[in-house]
């Protein structure tokens, strides 16, 4: 078996979106993009011209750090840049269209106005922000877009809600996991078998159809892992966003079952569980779908597929912890149980910080001190 540490692809690759991750161009080998870009002079050259090649020279780097971003980030980062030169004029009044160099806080204003007006919610305006911050990155103007509440923002139109609200598994909104199972399975089994695997092992629903069932499962001896973390003899590898790997442990019958399912379904032994004559978009669509057919939709149930994934790690905190996860009305706990519970499930998750349990499970809550004793002292 490959070794995911070493295995310089994705299990299938994503389907690639024009003009996001060209080559370089054959005119700019042996020039800098400061070069490039003084070719373009501005109120000569055409803004949208200069915004397209900006997002070409740079639309693969992070924002803050030093890698490049997904394609999915680059698509959606140019998607908005694009929309935002044109909403200038179409939504914020402007008679021009203004060089992406010469953009200013005018600008800014505008469009932040703009997003009020059309009550966007905190995280859009947040990511828009970031963006625009990337942009101005690519132009060496680190300092140009300011803090939200020099736009005229208040917390709550830019504060994303970090924690948890409420629990939104399928068993919080009524809704039986293996009855709907059992009707997917009728209209497509690969598809219920993908939502089996977020619901048994939290995967997204891009891991779950990129899973390949025999490739992706190894001994433990294959994980190195340390042995004091061993939990199960299999364990599940995935490569997830930012192209971080996760193991997760086969320890309970369900999970193991999962994958056997899985593999009765694939053709070979290197395929994945999507439908082999459609492109990762298209069985993402077909998964989608599946959903809406079955009820499951924000609108009709209060929840989405994503909910499986939720109802998981909410599962896994309270085997943990002894008692609910807070955003299920759970008491308070020791903290170095809350602390290990967190950490398990933004492991399973696939995130890089334990924080990031709190958008699934809820906020912290006063902890019993270290020494209490109660129900979950002793783990």
């Amino acid at each position: 078996m490959t070794n995911p540490s070493t295995q310089s692809t994705n299990p299938i690759s994503a389907r690639r979106i024009p003009g996001t991750d060209r080559p370089r161009r054959q005119a700019w080998i042996d020039k800098t993009p400061q070069e490039i870009l003084a070719r373009l002079r501005p109120g000569h050259a055409d803004p949208m011209r200069v915004l397209e090649t900006l997002i070409e020279l740079f639309n693969t780097r992070h924002t803050a750090r030093e890698k490049t971003v997904s394609h999915k980030t680059r698509a959606e980062r140019a998607r908005f840049l694009r929309r935002f030169f044109l909403d200038l004029k179409l939504k914020a009044g402007f008679h021009t269209m203004p060089d992406p160099r010469n953009l200013g806080q005018k600008h800014l204003h505008a469009m932040v106005q703009v997003w009020q007006r059309e009550h966007l919610a905190p995280a859009t305006i947040q990511t828009y922000l970031s963006f625009l911050r990337g942009l101005a990155s690519w132009m060496n103007k680190p300092g140009l877009v300011l803090l939200p509440v020099r736009y005229g923002l208040c917390l709550e139109e830019y504060q994303r809600h970090e924690y948890a609200q409420h629990d939104k598994s399928w068993s919080a909104h009524g809704i039986d996991v293996e009855a709907i199972l059992a009707q997917v399975t009728q209209y497509d089994a690969r598809i219920a078998a993908s939502m089996r695997l977020m619901h048994t092992l939290a995967l997204r629903r891009k891991e779950s159809v990129m899973f390949r069932p025999f490739e992706h499962v190894a001994p433990f001896e294959d994980t190195g892992l340390p042995a004091e973390r061993r939990k199960a003899d299999e364990y599940v590898w995935i490569k997830g966003k930012g192209g971080r790997v996760r193991w997760i442990a086969l320890e309970t019958e369900q999970q193991r079952a999962s994958v056997a399912l899985a593999r009765a379904l694939v053709t070979s032994r290197d395929a994945h569980l999507g439908h082999p004559a459609l492109d990762l978009k298209r069985n993402l669509r077909r998964l989608d779908y599946a959903l809406e057919k079955f009820g499951i939709t924000k609108r009709l149930a209060g929840t989405t597929g994503h909910g499986l994934r939720h109802g998981n790690v909410n599962d896994l905190y309270e085997s943990i912890a002894g008692v609910p996860s807070p955003v299920r009305g759970g008491g308070t706990v020791a903290v170095h149980v809350d602390r290990a519970a967190r950490l398990a499930v933004s492991e399973r998750a696939g995130h890089s910080r334990a924080r990031a349990s709190g958008a699934y499970i809820g906020a912290v809550l006063p902890k019993q001190p270290m020494g209490s004793r109660g129900p979950t002292a002793l783990l």
